[in-house]
């Protein structure tokens, strides 16, 4: 059977016996404690918890997951995958273990015609149920029925608490008995390699409390997983899970782009595993939208590329190539997940554009690595070294690891670990982050207190509040008088506070005998809104009721901005392409900014079409609606939502026709006409696959504007045209500058050259050094020069410098004939470090340039230390 029966089969077969078969859900999960889907019963992790009434209560998947936690084994192993798919049949309170160990047995042997006396079974030691089934009903020897402890044979809570049970697992005999070092007594339990897992059956019935105590579940739930790769490699008969025909299609072709034979030579088979698995985990992960970052699946993303960047430079390919490998992976996955061909060049885009990347300092970083290793006695590799490595050329430590290990030495983790952390520390600090909650314990105090503020800024600009407390720095006052810095906790307010990229608000509060302005609004603990700000006038106490006014004109620049935001974010996903999603944004009442997922820098007609699409729904004005609905209703609804986000029970959908459907918490515009003018302002990188727009709204456009058309006035002023023609004017003054510019550096170049007879001339062994010092010299014109003396002298070294102030620049140039005895490059560093400043090149040509013009003369007097 070929692996699209095998998996066609196992759905048809649990559908025939009333399962709902459903599709693969995405590898991203709804689940905010994972970055991955990495087994089949991620999606309905809320079932089994008991969170969420099962809509189906017998259920059948083929999985796409996701694991990386064993890379550095992939390629190394017959079966380590980073991509695998998982085939799963689900009970959520219908069948239990009977019913779940007889359809694994029917399958396995019926269906996939698997030899009986191939197939052995473990239970867990205390699960005579279990035991009992597999012996009685399905007749399975009990010499083949193995107990094993619950590190085998039990599963879960995830956490000190939850849902958990006993597992049964079934094994396959590959008949691999040289593997074996008792092959007559050999079982899986001995763990040798002969018997694979294929099938693991969990038997979801307990519930485990804090102090680990297990209570029966009322709804027992059966969770099972079956490797497809395992299963069709046991079905056609090959040890290893490469050998199926999951992967030779990708295998065959990367023996044609690399001309290497798989299963010739274990070093080579390695790296043909690696590149073959990666291969297939890049091309899905990116169908998702993942793109290669310095965190989180990004990060994953990248690690997974670069080690098979890396390996195929083992193999030989120090161009890109896994774009070309993933072609195998279209056509063999292509018809099971159509996702990845509707994205199909996207995918490739990607993957070229970060393989490019990587490439230029791949070389580099394995050189110092290898020198560092070879200059290094213990044998251990230090913590900052790796550090560096990460940090300077993009080596995952993954990388670094493997190539430390297959040189015969260890890593310093913990160090590396270190300057990671200092690392984020530094740019927390440098991006002034504080996170009041655990700066502050009167802020802890009042968050625990009363747990919430009352918000009535959807619906109010102004409301009636009592002061519940006042906070002065670390401590909770009775009053605060004139000019006294505090935070003011009310227990309703219409003020905003900052969240999901909206600024707070601003504005006053009042009552009698006080004026309180405030200057920000921040969730200071749980979800208990701090105004921040200074006692304008009066004293401010605490149980007084008070007027709470925010900044009406502010507030509706920052709805114009926000209700913009989603408009934009729309926009891109239709230009662009569906990949684009929000990495970040910012609304304030000046501007909106937005981070988005995408490979490269917009092209001008793209940010013009953004622009246009976003208007077009402006000007018609729509109703912008906002809905409160069950999370779960929001996403059968397709509503955006950002994975980062914690969202309740209940959220808030904010639709804009049919056009933007997101879920957000900030405050919007009744309709879109209110926005005005949009304009981008800027488009920028931020990171690897992260782009930024800025934009502007409202009266800021109309400013924007003005300011142009007052700088294109005296432009045209100046150059006394008429603002149809200025564009053409300057065109044509640019033109007559760099043709002057040329004319300048011949004029340069020929002066330069006939002053070179003028030479100093030192002697070193033999060797004549011809100097000579030029003044705010073209540095181009100091090159040519160079070639000019080397012919005029013949043999030497020739060193040229170029004052500009206090500032140097110099060349150092070695003559072919003696090349080998000096080096330019060295020289120039040795130079330049006198100078006070750097540079280097190659053996027979160097530039480098320095602070100190002062001491040229001293360099020259003493060239011949240099020399040395």
């Amino acid at each position: 059977m070929t692996s699209e029966e095998i998996r066609k089969s196992f759905l048809e077969y649990f559908e025939k016996n009333g399962h709902k078969v459903m599709k693969s859900f995405p590898l991203i999960p709804s689940d905010p404690q994972l970055l991955f889907t990495v087994a089949g019963m991620v999606p309905f992790k809320p079932i089994f918890w008991g969170k969420v009434e099962p809509t189906y209560t017998r259920i059948a998947t083929c999985q796409k997951c996701i694991r990386t936690n064993d890379i550095e084994n992939v390629g190394r192993t017959a079966r380590h995958q980073t991509f695998f798919e998982m085939l799963g049949n689900f009970s959520f309170g219908d069948y239990f273990k009977e019913g779940a160990i007889k359809y694994a047995w029917e399958f396995l042997t019926k269906v996939l015609k698997l030899p009986e006396e191939k197939l052995w079974v473990s239970v867990y030691k205390d699960d005579e149920e279990a035991y009992n089934i597999w012996k009685d009903i399905i007749g399975v020897p009990e010499n083949k029925i193995l107990k094993m402890g619950k590190e085998d044979n039990w599963w879960g809570p995830v956490g000190p608490t939850g849902p958990c049970g006993p597992s049964s697992e079934i094994y396959f005999d590959t008949g691999m008995v040289e593997l074996c070092p008792n092959p007559d007594n050999c079982t899986p339990y001995d763990d040798c390699g002969r018997y694979v897992e294929i099938w693991n059956l969990v038997f979801t019935e307990y519930y485990q409390d804090e102090k680990g105590n297990l209570e029966p579940l009322p709804r027992k739930n059966i969770d099972t997983g079956a490797g497809l790769e395992r299963v069709v490699a046991a079905v056609q008969g090959v040890y290893q899970n490469f050998e199926t025909d999951l992967f030779m299609p990708i295998i065959n072709k990367i023996e044609s782009v690399f001309n290497v034979k798989f299963k010739e030579n274990e070093k080579t088979d390695v790296s043909i595993k690696v590149i073959a698995d990666h291969s297939r985990a890049v091309t899905f992960l990116v169908s998702e939208g993942i793109l290669p970052s310095n965190e989180g699946r990004g990060y994953v993303l990248r690690r997974i590329l670069r080690r098979a960047l890396r390996h195929g430079a083992l193999l030989g390919k120090k161009e890109p190539f896994i774009n070309k490998i993933i072609d195998a992976v279209f056509e063999k996955y292509g018809d099971i997940y159509p996702e990845i061909i509707e994205k199909k060049d996207f995918i490739k885009k990607i993957v070229e554009t970060e393989e490019k990347r990587f490439l230029e300092t791949l070389d580099k970083g394995t050189e110092k690595l290898i020198n560092y290793m070879k200059n290094t006695e213990n044998k251990i590799i230090d913590g900052e070294f790796a550090f560096e490595l990460y940090d300077t050329y993009g080596f995952p430590l993954d990388i670094t690891k493997e190539i430390a290990e297959e040189n015969g030495f260890g890593i310093d983790e913990e160090g590396f670990n270190k300057q990671m952390e200092l690392q984020k520390k530094r740019a927390r600090e440098a991006a002034g982050e504080k996170e009041y909650a655990k700066m502050n314990p009167a802020y802890k105090f009042v968050g625990d207190e009363i747990k919430t503020t009352d918000f009535t800024g959807y619906e109010k600009i102004e409301d009636e509040g009592e002061i519940l407390y006042i906070i002065k720095e670390e401590e909770i006052i009775d009053s605060a008088g004139e000019g006294e810095e505090v935070v003011v906790i009310t227990n309703k307010t219409p003020f905003y506070a900052e969240k999901g990229g909206q600024i707070g608000d601003t504005g006053i509060i009042k009552g009698a005998g006080f004026e309180f302005e405030v200057k920000d609004t921040k969730i200071i603990n749980n979800e208990v809104i701090g105004h921040f700000g200074v006692v304008k006038s009066g004293t401010i106490k605490r149980s007084e009721k008070a007027e709470l006014i925010i900044n009406k004109e502010r507030r509706q620049n920052i709805k114009r901005n926000h209700t913009a935001t989603h408009l934009l974010h729309k926009a891109l996903r239709e230009v662009l392409g569906t990949h684009v999603k929000q990495a970040g944004s910012l609304v304030t009442d000046e501007k909106l900014r937005f981070d988005f997922s995408h490979y490269e820098a917009m092209k001008p007609e793209e940010i013009k079409a953004v622009e246009k699409l976003v208007n077009e729904k402006i000007l018609e004005n729509i109703k912008v609606i906002t809905e409160i609905k069950s999370l779960d209703e929001a996403k059968s609804e397709n509503a955006m939502a950002l994975f980062e986000e914690k969202y309740g029970d209940k959220v808030r959908v904010v639709k804009i026709s049919d056009f933007s459907s997101e879920l957000c918490g900030g405050t919007h515009v009744s309709s879109t006409g209110e926005i005005g003018l949009f304009k981008i302002t800027t488009e920028t990188a931020v990171s690897a696959g992260v782009r930024r727009i800025e934009a502007i709204t409202g009266m800021k456009s109309l400013e924007y504007l003005n300011d142009l058309e007052d700088k294109i006035n005296v432009i045209s002023e100046h150059l006394e045209a008429a603002q149809e023609i200025v564009v053409p004017r300057i065109l044509g003054l640019l033109e007559k500058i760099r043709e002057q510019e040329k004319e300048i550096k011949r004029l340069q170049e020929k002066m330069t050259s006939q002053s070179i007879d003028a030479f100093n001339v030192k002697e070193f062994e033999d060797t004549k050094i011809y100097m000579k010092v030029f003044e705010k010299v073209d540095n181009d014109v100091l090159r040519n020069v160079t070639d000019i003396a080397v012919n005029k002298v013949g043999s030497g070294i020739i060193i040229l410098f170029n004052k500009n102030g206090e500032k140097v620049n110099f060349v150092v140039k070695v003559t072919k004939d003696i090349v080998g005895k000096y080096h330019a490059g060295n020289i120039a560093r040795k130079i330049a470090k006198e100078l006070g400043g750097g540079g280097g090149g190659r053996p027979d040509f160097a530039q480098a340039g320095g602070k100190n013009a002062v001491k040229i003369n001293e360099v020259m007097n003493n060239i011949q230390n240099y020399i040395k």
